[in-house]
């Protein structure tokens, strides 16, 4: 009998004490080093990263766009990510799909049975039916796009018609069809005060909570609201991966600092 996503990712986590997902949105534009030929840079310098930093980091997070800017090369470093990491830690594809359920379906296949993946984000922007199709296998997991850290998301996901905000309606929908117990939520960490809203309609689910550091989301208010009805995984890319233009000893300082932070805000549950 299969653990469903929620229970195996919570026990990864649990397991190093560490509630960190460390986003791979890697740009070799960024990197003076890896201006010769950027798919080779792509690729060694993700392998340098999980080795630098896996011994503490429970889920990785590559951003699909990073890869398949590249075409069918970029496709292939991200396989070879997922067979690296091969299981020592969680991979979410961090690849924001969304579509009729036919398509998901094989949306799903791709990323979570063919590449590996062990979750994916997703739009709900469809309904329940662009989610459903993902979450057949209860030891994959969904991260479904809730209430995210961009400036322009409060025009549809704060709309107020029938006095109740989008985002609210995403996360009832998510709770009501979360069967599987493999179902999170993507929640900005800029937008931490309304939490509390969506707690109201979602239990022992975890949210998956970008927008630390360069957006400026607070982490400490982040884990204190996620954490009284689910779990909270903090979610850092560019101010970890970035350090240090790419020095592996800073990349792993700057990882530690922010393990360092969760682990002294977050209040385990009982």
């Amino acid at each position: 009998m299969k653990t469903n996503f929620n229970s195996i990712l919570y026990q990864k986590c649990k397991k190093k004490n560490n509630w960190l997902c460390l986003g791979l949105d890697i740009d070799p534009n960024n990197f003076n080093k890896g201006a010769n030929d950027p798919v080779d840079f792509l690729e060694k310098f993700a392998f340098d990263i999980i080795d630098s930093t896996i011994d503490f980091i429970p889920i990785y997070k590559p951003n699909l766009a990073f890869f398949e800017r590249y075409g069918y090369r970029g496709i292939k470093v991200l396989e070879s990510i997922v067979k690296y990491i091969d299981g020592r830690s969680i991979v979410i594809a961090d690849a924001k799909r969304g579509d009729i359920g036919n398509t998901c379906k094989y949306y799903a296949s791709a990323i979570l049975d063919q590449m590996g993946c062990d979750a994916i984000t997703i739009s709900p922007y469809m309904g329940s039916d662009s989610i459903l199709p993902f979450s057949n296998n209860k030891s994959k997991g969904v991260f479904v796009l809730c209430l995210t850290s961009n400036t322009s998301a409060c025009e549809l996901q704060n709309d107020l018609k029938d006095n109740s905000p989008l985002f609210v309606k995403v996360a009832k929908m998510v709770e009501k069809i979360n069967v599987n117990g493999n179902l999170g939520l993507v929640i900005g960490a800029t937008k931490s005060n309304c939490i509390s809203q969506i707690n109201e309609h979602c239990t022992d689910i975890p949210y998956l909570i970008p927008g630390i550091g360069h957006q400026g989301g607070n982490l400490e208010e982040s884990l204190l609201h996620s954490n009284k009805k689910g779990f909270g995984i903090i979610n850092v890319s560019r101010s970890i991966i970035n350090a240090g233009n790419g020095d592996l000893n800073q990349v792993r300082e700057a990882a530690l600092s922010f393990t360092e932070k969760i682990r002294g805000s977050v209040n385990e549950r009982a």
